[in-house]
């Protein structure tokens, strides 16, 4: 039902004239010389690094206690005994909540892209029964006056399991896979022509299978909530990325109307698609209702590990067939992933091979895996991330047997609208990307003959890839402005900070919006009192609350004419014959013709006016092929003694619309591509399938990159505008860690000879 909606939505918007539709008329900002793209500091920088910015996990409340989670051990089973008897007599043990005592709950709705009011990653009752559906599940939780007490007590927990039979082994769930009918909004199965005979009959071709382990989320701040009720209403301070989101699918969940719930999460430590709702807020707070005290729950790092999602374990195929000019005529991705069917995230590889290259032929479809575990969720371009690796090693082997660079075989596939659809590219740079990134990244000196340059007991090698990831502008995003008599601006939003800069960004925006210097402008966030704000994922954010802002500033202009009347000297004009600017409404057509804001508000006998707006549905989507793309550079060194790979140096080249601020935006980038390399060389959940467990659960056996497993990081990017877009950007979060693992993988073997399709690339394989 959802493909044949976003299919007929499709076909009427393509009826739809081109100015109709959001970014028919570019956004003036548009190359407009202001705040917007000056490389302006991070506005909580300050109280960051002088420990004054507050998390939720150091929200101080009168008479708090202190929450530990007890987890299952086992995978499939049932509770046969529980006894609480010695947890409940332990010094300062102020409650035990088992599901004998846990109030009667419903489930969160599941995350989707129909609904962006859902918020949940698991359909699991939480705490409802005595059931066991994956290893870590909760079980139990101990409320103390201290943290200690509490973790003492919960060691006291006596409970026996029958255990059942668990699927937990991934290859033997392939017989019984699920194939979904969509992936996110796009359908799952697409053919195109016959790519199977296209591949057999191909000049040249190749066709592997490349595999993905799981990965886990490792925020530096860790999930925690602090909450009180009040009477019947409820404040939340959660670390989440949903704020609005989470304010009313927990006021659904408890039976209070929205006004009940306040979820206050000013900053995050890092969120990535894995600080959402989950299980240890809800159970926090029931426990706090019990109890009639305020709630502490931090999650340990094991916590996380065993009751927040990450990355799925994938395994993709990837066929490529070329003709002897080194077109492509056929291009396979297929493969599995696991999705249990209480989870949310569908891991989306296949995207990456929609719209990367021209081809006479396709065949993409996913298969997902039930298997009994903690339900993967979102993670930094999920799918995309992963999809790519397959697909841009395939490319760079394509290369390798016929003898070409690697670059000129993409560059001959590069597509002039997108490839399935027909829809053309609101703007795609791709080719400048990747000229740019070969000039500064010296690509010239490669040797195509893999292993040919040494330093001692080092080869080395480069490598490069190509990324993708699509824009997302989220409806439903809405913004309040308050404009003074005294030339200030307070912008509000339930929006999210999770150290990417938003509210510096919007700062700058709104500066140039509403035409008043920086200082001028105060930027209110993280409170789902404030006007709702979509999630912050899928890159959308910035896209998002700049279309909420630019309306609020039309019905800000709008209002301002009302005010000033017939005696003022803008009279008469409309929202698209004037501009804010310098404290002022101005004539476009006749500067002359203008009046301040301290003059208007001042004879309407106003101190301020206000205005609320939305930024509309997200037309220009369905209209054209959006994306962000990029292409990474590398150059590795690999010793022949112990295998041991160090990447030297690292270039993005980036095609992702007008940058906003350079300051912040390179600090996504590398963080990006950084987690890139985590995902080349060191992340792997190790995941025993005897037992359905997760093996190292802990940062000293889960190895997350350090300052001396990165090398010198570059970043460049075109700069060139989307027209289609707010303030012609689209999103950076994500795009930064597409491409890295192929083009560390294609360096590799550039360096070794040595093709490695098995992520992490460890030294054994390379041995």
């Amino acid at each position: 039902m959802q493909n044949v909606v976003i299919d007929s939505v499709k076909t009427v918007i393509g009826w739809v004239p081109e100015r109709w539709l959001p970014g028919g008329t570019p956004d003036p900002l548009i190359g407009r010389r202001g705040a917007v793209g000056t490389q302006a500091s991070r506005l909580d920088g300050p109280l960051k690094v002088a420990g004054q910015a507050r998390f939720a996990g150091e929200v101080a409340m009168e008479g708090m206690c202190y929450a530990t989670l007890v987890h299952s051990p086992v995978t499939r089973g049932t509770i046969t005994r529980l006894d609480t008897g010695r947890a409940e007599a332990a010094p300062g043990v102020i409650l035990v909540m088992t599901h004998r005592n846990m109030p009667r709950l419903g489930t969160v709705p599941l995350i989707s892209m129909t609904d962006l009011s859902a918020v949940g990653n698991s359909a699991v009752p939480i705490m409802q029964d005595a059931e066991i559906r994956y290893n870590g599940q909760v079980v139990a939780l101990v409320l103390a006056e201290t943290q200690e007490q509490a973790d003492h007590a919960a060691s006291l927990l006596d409970i026996d399991y029958a255990v059942s039979a668990a699927k937990t082994d991934f290859d033997g769930a392939k017989p019984n896979a699920r194939v979904p009918a969509s992936i996110l909004i796009e359908k799952n199965h697409v053919s195109v022509g016959n790519a199977e005979r296209e591949l057999g009959s191909a000049r040249y071709s190749v066709d592997n299978v490349y595999k993905t382990p799981g990965q886990n989320h490792n925020a530096i701040e860790l999930h925690a909530v602090t909450l009180a009720w009040q009477g019947d209403s409820l404040t939340i301070h959660d670390t989440t990325q949903m704020i609005a989101a989470s304010a009313t699918a927990i006021a659904k969940l408890f039976g209070l109307k929205r006004e009940q719930v306040r979820v206050l999460s000013p900053y995050v430590g890092g969120g990535f698609g894995g600080k959402g709702l989950w299980d240890h807020q809800i159970v926090a707070i029931a426990a706090a209702k019990l109890a009639g005290r305020p709630v502490r729950l931090a999650l340990s790092r094991e916590g996380v590990y065993r009751i927040i999602g990450g990355r799925t374990p994938t395994e993709q195929r990837v066929a490529i067939g070329a003709d002897g000019d080194g077109r492509f005529t056929a291009l396979v991705h297929t493969g599995y992933s696991v999705m249990p069917p209480y989870g949310a995230s569908p891991e989306q590889y296949s995207m990456s091979a929609r719209a990367a290259y021209r081809s006479k032929s396709f065949e993409i479809i996913q298969r997902h895996l039930d298997l009994d575990i903690v339900p993967n969720t979102f993670m930094r371009a999920p799918g995309e991330a992963i999809g790519t690796f397959a697909v841009e090693s395939a490319v760079d082997e394509l290369a390798d047997q016929m003898g070409i660079d690697p670059i000129e075989l993409r560059m001959r596939n590069e597509p002039e609208q997108h490839p399935l659809s027909g829809t053309p590219f609101s703007q795609r740079a791709l080719r400048k990307a990747f000229e740019d990134g070969a000039r500064r990244f010296g690509w010239e000196k490669r040797q195509a003959q893999p292993g040919m340059v040494r330093d001692g007991e080092w080869r080395i090698g480069m490598g490069c890839a190509a990324g993708s990831f699509p824009y997302a502008r989220m409806p439903g995003a809405e913004v309040r402005i308050r404009l003074g008599r005294d030339g200030t601006a307070t912008v509000s939003s339930s929006a999210q900070e999770m150290g990417m800069g938003t509210a510096t960004v919007q700062v700058q925006h709104a500066a140039d919006r509403l035409g008043l210097p920086m200082e001028a402008i105060t930027f209110e966030m993280g409170d789902s009192d404030l006007p709702a704000a979509p999630m912050a994922g899928g890159s959308s954010q910035t896209a998002s609350l700049a279309a909420a802002i630019a309306a609020a500033a039309d019905k800000l202009t709008v209002e301002l004419l009302r005010l000033a009347g017939n005696a003022s000297p803008v009279a008469g004009l409309r929202v698209g014959e004037v501009r804010l600017m310098e404290g002022e409404i101005v004539g476009i057509e006749e500067p002359s013709r203008r009046e301040s804001f301290n003059s208007i508000l001042s004879r309407s006998s106003r101190d301020e006016v206000v205005v609320t707006a939305g930024g509309g549905a997200p037309l220009e989507i369905f209209k054209f092929a959006m994306h962000s793309s990029s292409a990474i550079f590398c150059e590795v060194r690999v010793s022949d003694v112990t295998g041991e790979i160090r990447v030297e140096r690292l270039l993005g080249s980036f095609d992702c619309g007008a940058i906003l601020n350079p300051k912040t935006a390179i600090s996504q980038f590398k963080g990006g591509m950084i987690m890139g390399l985590g995902l080349a060389l060191t992340e792997e959940t190790l995941f025993d399938e005897r037992s359905g467990r997760i093996m190292n659960a802990t940062l000293a056996d889960y190895h997350v990159p350090t300052h001396l497993d990165v090398p010198e990081i570059e970043v460049i990017w075109t700069g060139i505008p989307d027209s289609r877009s707010p303030l012609g950007a689209r999103g950076i979060g994500e795009i930064g860690i597409t491409g890295v693992a192929a083009a560390v993988a294609n360096a590799v073997y550039n360096a070794t000879g040595k093709r490695v399709r098995d992520l992490p690339i460890t030294l054994d394989k390379v041995l």
